[in-house]
């Protein structure tokens, strides 16, 4: 690894690695992989189940004839069944806040953490972090990985490390700004929270030294992106991550922000049919699918992520040979039906954060009327809009033909107060589903 400044690359050999020389990288380390899953008592039954061993794999793409893991495997083998390792040398564990049913919980020895922790600094010195960084994370600590996961990897790149955790956003601001903070990690919608706290304060976070910001989390669209980074006055790089995975660190954007680069030399991945299975074809949407490459404790074969988004052809103008995928679309299980249409929340953001009228915070609830789905909208105003009813109803009537457009249903559009719905510095809540409740 490379800590000076003349150089761009954290890896640069295995980051501008030959496809063929990663092929093989991989089949060596996918072959481990099932060989180590075989020890724990989920993997070692589904193997037996259906005749798999390390043999079966000629090349990374025989990978298809293992079967799939999913989440429900995850909670129906809670706590340790697809442990893989001897517990005596697990350092530590995360989970999900399993507000339905078991959590999904990953277990990691010191190598997987040491493993991770080098990913997310690859992460950051690939959007132009240094040793001389000051990088404040906004994300909670505990279970969360996203706390733990960009502190350790900050720490391994060697930048100052701001440990500030979530929420108190007038803190947050303090911290930026006694600290010299030039590099923030935020989910979007709360990024889009502490720039509304800045103007609240009388503080222009143009004048601070913020120059970086972090996003990920939770899906958001390239306006929304655009909107923060000329909110804050910062480049904003997409970043994804998952529990099961590690957390932060499986993909990243480069400094040409045109999709993440995924770490091929620790990820196997695949886009599939979310409803065959089928792997789809290069550069069209599909469900990501992922195996872990070099994880000892915990590895997981095949998981399906649920989200979707599709590989982007071509190779990338930074030099790195790793796969890109474009942002996430939206998750499969995320998706909602209305009139037969299927929507996600994402379509309806891209809609609105177009309108300088409109504020940040935004809510979709789905209901049941005469025996008709319906969907409405409640979206809040900015500071600067105005208060002619005449002109609130002309927007309102803009910004409905737009949805309709690109939805193909007509909403019900609320224009609120700001400040009216409900705030939240975790994972914003988009969607609230009323048509079970009905009778």
């Amino acid at each position: 690894m490379n800590t000076t400044t003349g150089n761009k690359f954290w890896e640069e050999k295995i980051e501008t690695i030959s496809k063929e020389d990663l092929r093989e990288l991989q089949l060596q380390r996918l072959k481990k992989t099932i060989a180590t899953a075989a020890n724990s008592p989920f993997y070692k039954q589904v193997f037996e189940e259906n005749g798999i061993s390390p043999d079966i794999l000629q090349t990374v793409d025989d990978i298809r004839k293992l079967p799939f893991t999913t989440k429900a495997h995850l909670r129906d083998n809670y706590p340790f069944g697809l442990v893989s390792g001897d517990l005596k040398d697990a350092v530590r564990l995360h989970s999900s806040s399993g507000t339905t049913g078991n959590p999904t919980v990953i277990v990691h020895s010191q190598h997987d953490l040491s493993s991770w922790a080098n990913l997310v600094a690859r992460c950051l010195y690939m959007v132009g972090l240094r040793n001389t960084d000051v990088f404040q994370n906004s994300s909670g600590y505990g279970m969360f990985t996203g706390g733990l996961g960009f502190q350790y990897g900050a720490e391994r790149l060697g930048a100052l490390t701001v440990p500030a955790a979530a929420g108190n956003s007038k803190r947050q601001i303090k911290f930026i700004t006694d600290f010299k903070t030039t590099t923030l990690h935020a989910i979007p919608s709360y990024a889009i929270r502490l720039a509304e706290v800045f103007q609240e304060e009388g503080i222009d976070p143009h004048d601070t030294s913020l120059t970086t910001l972090v996003i990920g989390a939770e899906p958001h669209t390239d306006e929304q992106r655009k909107k923060i980074e000329k909110m804050l006055g910062v480049k904003a790089y997409n970043s994804f991550g998952m529990s099961e995975m590690n957390g932060p660190g499986v993909a990243f954007e480069c400094t040409e922000q045109n999709g993440m680069h995924f770490w091929e030399d620790c990820f196997l991945v695949e886009i599939i049919d979310p409803e065959t299975g089928e792997p789809m074809p290069e550069g069209e949407i599909g469900e990501l699918v992922l195996t872990t490459l070099d994880r000892e404790m915990m590895p997981l074969i095949r998981y399906r992520t649920r989200d979707l988004t599709r590989i982007i052809p071509g190779e990338c103008p930074c030099g790195r040979t790793h796969l890109r995928i474009d942002r996430i679309k939206g998750r499969s299980d995320d998706m909602f039906i209305i009139k037969g249409v299927n929507i996600f929340p994402m379509q309806i953001e891209k809609i609105l954060v177009r309108f300088a009228e409109l504020g940040s915070n935004y809510l979709i609830t789905l209901d049941t009327k005469d025996y008709q789905d319906t969907i409405i909208v409640e979206v809040e105003l900015s500071d600067l809009s105005t208060d002619n009813y005449i002109e609130l109803e002309n927007i309102r009537k803009e910004i409905t033909r737009q949805l309709k457009d690109e939805i193909l249903v007509t909403p019900k559009l609320k224009l609120v107060k700001k400040g009216s719905l409900p705030q939240s510095e975790g994972k914003a809540v988009r969607v609230r589903d009323l048509r079970g409740d009905k009778a």
